[in-house]
């Protein structure tokens, strides 16, 4: 990961007879020109690996890949999560879709599983929380979309935590913070039934330092609407302090706006990036296909 400053060589075209590539804005996101043959042929994945590593989000254009095209992508940059059925809080069956294609719709009767908790992702977060190692990428290609609204954004987290003064940099690096399903889900569903919040805060929390010492040597911010405390922290005071980064990380320099056409695949690197979904037509039936990498290393603090 190093995509916190400026454009890199990279940008001017991939090496080794890899394909063009160019920027989306300074901070965040490149467009590589490819075709399918050749992302499917897995022969250029190294070097898309390190440009997602670099830039954040990789968007390619006109490719229309179907679900097992979207897998054989997916298999060449990582370890695919396959979807190995786990239960819910609630004894719900939750798996990560159909041989690791996850449908991502609000349409209950597309995803059963998960349509119910995926309005949450109208907020800025990153996956996998939760969990000890999160999940390293996304990738994501549209089915059906919205004729208004539903653009997704990304936001660079690496960029933000490089740009705050050392002194700040320095006391971030000694925090923690706890992340819960209520914390994520709340604030998109106010008017949720007391059923509802009470399944939400039966689901595991985890607790992450709030800063990510990867072992590329980058750092970046661990924020998502799922982070509720600080941990040792005055409750108004850590209240504050991530709304305040959370506001930092999501300005307009550190943030790319994808507005999606058909054809498109869209990767993100999960750990050092946030993502949300801007509101768009429930009965539309967006849908997109999701496939997700496994993750590569634990969340670890600065020494």
């Amino acid at each position: 990961m190093g995509f916190a400053g400026g454009i890199s060589e990279s940008e001017a075209g991939m090496p080794s007879g890899g394909k063009a590539t160019i920027p989306l804005i300074p901070r965040i996101g490149s467009q590589l020109m490819i075709d399918k043959a050749a992302l499917l042929s897995g022969r250029h994945a190294a070097q898309i690996r390190a440009l997602l590593v670099e830039r954040g989000v990789v968007v390619m254009r006109g490719l229309g890949v179907d679900d097992e095209e979207l897998r054989t992508i997916a298999r060449s940059l990582g370890e695919l999560r396959i979807g190995k059925a786990r239960r819910g809080a609630d004894g719900a069956v939750l798996a990560e879709g159909d041989g690791g294609v996850l449908r991502v719709t609000l349409d209950e009767t597309r995803n059963p599983e998960y349509a119910r908790f995926l309005f949450g992702n109208q907020l800025w977060h990153m996956d996998g929380t939760y969990e000890e190692v999160p999940p390293f990428a996304t990738l994501l290609a549209p089915v059906r979309l919205s004729n208004r609204g539903g653009d997704t954004l990304f936001a660079n987290t690496c960029a933000a935590f490089a740009d705050l003064p050392e002194e700040e940099q320095r006391r971030l690096e000694k925090l923690r913070v706890v992340h819960t399903m209520q914390a994520a889900l709340f604030p998109a569903k106010r008017d949720c039934t007391v059923e509802e919040f009470a399944l939400w805060s039966s689901y595991p929390q985890r607790s992450h330092p709030l800063v990510w010492q990867h072992r590329s040597g980058a750092r970046s911010l661990v924020l998502s609407t799922s982070g509720a405390y600080v941990e040792g922290m005055e409750p108004a005071e850590s209240h504050d302090l991530l709304q305040r980064l959370m506001i930092h990380a999501t300005q307009e320099q550190y943030v790319y706006r994808h507005k999606w056409q058909p054809g498109d695949l869209a990767i993100w690197d999960n750990t050092g990036t946030m993502h949300r979904v801007e509101p768009f037509d429930r009965e539309s039936g967006r849908e997109l296909h999701r496939c997700t990498l496994n993750g590569e290393e634990p969340v670890t603090a600065p020494a």
